[in-house]
C-alpha cells in the first residue's frame, strides 16, 4: 500500500518558507527525508524559484492521493483567484489541514506566517497553534511544545502579554496542559512513563510565598495531586536552574508558565534545529521554530535546518502513532 504523504504549507510568500522548502527538497537524500508535498500557489513557487535562481523541477498534483514523483518537487496548487499573500497563506493552511483531517495525509508541517499581515486581512487568531485548534475542532485542547535535541518545553500560556499571564494561569488550564503533554509523550513519542518537571512562575519559585503565591496556591497542589495519581511529575522548580545540562538529562519535558520562559532556553541551546509541535490535535503538526525572516527574503541566505527537523519529527511521530494504533 502506498504510504500517505507529508504536507508542507507554503507559509507567507514574502518570507523564507518557500526558500527553506526548496533547500530541504534539495537535501532530501542526504538528510534521508520522506516524500513531502508542498501545498501552495504555483505562481508563487515559480516566482520564488526564479528569484532564487534555483533549478528545481516541479510536478502539480490534484490531491495527496496521487503518486509523488520523487525526482520533482510535488505541489498541490491552492487555486489562483488573485488572492493577496495573506489569503494565500491562510488557504494553504486550511487546505493542508483538511487533507490531514480527511486521512489523505499523515502529518502537517507548516512554514512560518507573518501575523501582522494576516491580522490586516482579518485573521483573528493569536497564531498558528490557535488557528489549527479551531480548524480541527480542538479549541480547548491544543498545546504548543518546542523541541530540540536534548530538550522539550511546553509553555502553559502562549501568545498573550506578560501582564495577562497571572490571571490566565488557572489550575484547570495548567492541568489540561500537563495531561495533554503527558498523553502525547506516550502516544506520539513512545515514552512509556514520561518524567515531567514544572517551573515556577515567580523568581526562585516564589520562595515559599515571599515572592508570590502562585506556586503555593496553584502549582504545588496540582503537582501533588497528579503525583498521587501515579504521574511522574515534580516541581515547581526555579526556572533559572531548570535548564542546565545535568538537569535537562533528568526529565522528558518541562512545563513552563509563559512563552519566553520556555523559548529562551530552547533557542539558546539550539536555535537552528528547534521544532514547534502542536500537541492535543487530532492530526500531527510540526513547524520550524522561527519566523518569516523577511529581512533575508530572496537572498538565498535562509537556513533550512529547522524545517528539515520539523519534517523528520512529523515523520517519526506519524510512524510512532501508527505503530500504536
Amino acid at each position: 500500500m502506498r504510504e500517505k504523504p507529508l504536507l508542507v504549507t507554503m507559509g507567507d510568500p514574502n518570507g523564507i518558507g518557500l526558500e527553506i522548502t526548496f533547500k530541504a527538497w534539495k537535501q532530501r537524500k542526504t538528510e534521508q527525508l520522506p516524500d513531502f508535498i508542498l501545498v501552495g500557489a504555483t505562481s508563487r513557487v515559480e516566482a520564488a524559484l526564479n528569484l532564487l535562481k534555483m533549478d528545481i523541477p516541479t510536478a502539480i498534483l490534484r490531491s495527496p492521493n496521487e503518486d509523488c514523483d520523487p525526482s520533482r518537487l510535488n505541489i498541490i496548487d491552492i487555486g489562483e483567484n488573485n488572492q493577496s499573500p495573506a489569503e494565500e497563506t491562510i488557504q494553504s493552511i486550511v487546505m493542508a489541514t483538511n487533507y490531514c483531517m480527511n486521512g489523505e495525509a499523515r502529518a502537517l508541517i507548516t512554514n512560518p506566517i507573518q501575523k501582522k499581515r494576516l491580522y490586516e486581512a482579518g485573521f483573528k487568531h493569536p497564531g498558528h497553534t490557535e488557528f489549527l485548534a479551531e480548524l480541527t475542532g480542538s479549541p480547548d485542547k491544543s498545546v504548543m511544545m518546542l523541541a530540540c535535541p536534548g530538550l522539550r518545553v511546553v509553555p502553559a500560556t502562549i501568545h498573550i502579554p506578560l501582564a495577562q499571564v497571572k490571571q490566565t494561569l488557572t489550575a484547570d488550564r495548567l492541568e489540561a496542559v500537563v495531561r495533554t503533554t503527558y498523553r502525547d509523550l506516550v502516544t506520539r513519542f513512545a515514552i512509556r512513563e514520561p518524567h515531567l518537571v514544572i517551573a515556577g512562575l515567580n523568581p526562585h519559585a516564589g520562595e515559599d510565598g515571599s515572592i508570590g503565591q502562585e506556586e503555593i496556591e496553584i502549582i504545588q497542589p496540582l503537582v501533588n495531586r497528579l503525583k498521587s495519581e501515579g504521574m511522574n511529575i515534580s516541581g515547581p522548580y526555579p526556572a533559572d536552574s531548570l535548564f542546565h545540562e545535568k538537569m535537562r538529562k533528568s526529565y522528558d519535558a518541562a512545563i513552563c508558565m509563559y512563552h519566553d520562559q520556555a523559548l529562551i532556553p530552547l533557542k539558546t541551546i539550539d536555535f537552528d534545529k528547534g521544532v514547534n509541535i502542536t500537541l492535543g490535535l487530532p492530526i500531527i503538526r510540526t513547524s520550524p521554530d522561527h519566523g518569516t525572516a523577511e529581512d533575508i527574503f530572496g537572498k538565498g541566505l535562509a537556513n533550512p535546518a529547522s524545517l528539515i527537523e520539523a519534517i523528520k519529527a512529523a515523520d517519526l511521530m506519524s510512524r510512532t502513532q501508527g505503530d500504536r494504533s
